[in-house]
């Protein structure tokens, strides 16, 4: 009898976007603070700057002019253990509110702890 392959759960919603600045909550680096470089929604991870450095050896490539050594660089922390941070500088969670009427109502990002809209990163 053949074995059933475990399927991943749905992706969740991630309210994080591109060029937010986050803080992590959890892990290594808890309390670091960085701008989010790029979001894997199908995997809930993203990169942060500076943050989850990892070391990677690298072979010397002459044709595409790469030295070889050891690379510092970011790796990816799930969105779980970071938090937006609001204009105030604490971590807030993010909820959403429509501003205007009918054809041009929008829903904009807003702090859950002071109410204020979250940067627009577009």
């Amino acid at each position: 009898m053949p074995s059933k392959k475990k399927q991943a759960p749905p992706p969740a919603t991630i309210r994080l976007r591109k060029n937010d600045t986050v803080r992590v909550i959890a892990g290594r680096d808890k309390g670091k603070t960085g701008r989010i470089v790029s979001i894997d929604r199908k995997r809930g991870t993203c990169i942060v700057e500076g943050v989850m450095m990892i070391k990677r050896h690298t072979r010397p490539n002459p044709q595409k002019a790469m030295k070889g050594g050891i690379a510092e660089r970011e790796s990816a922390i799930h969105v779980s253990n970071v938090m937006v941070v609001g204009s105030d500088g604490k971590p807030t969670r993010i909820a959403y509110k429509t501003e205007g009427e009918g054809a041009s109502a929008r829903r904009v990002r807003v702090s859950r702890k002071s109410g204020e809209a979250l940067e627009t990163s577009k």
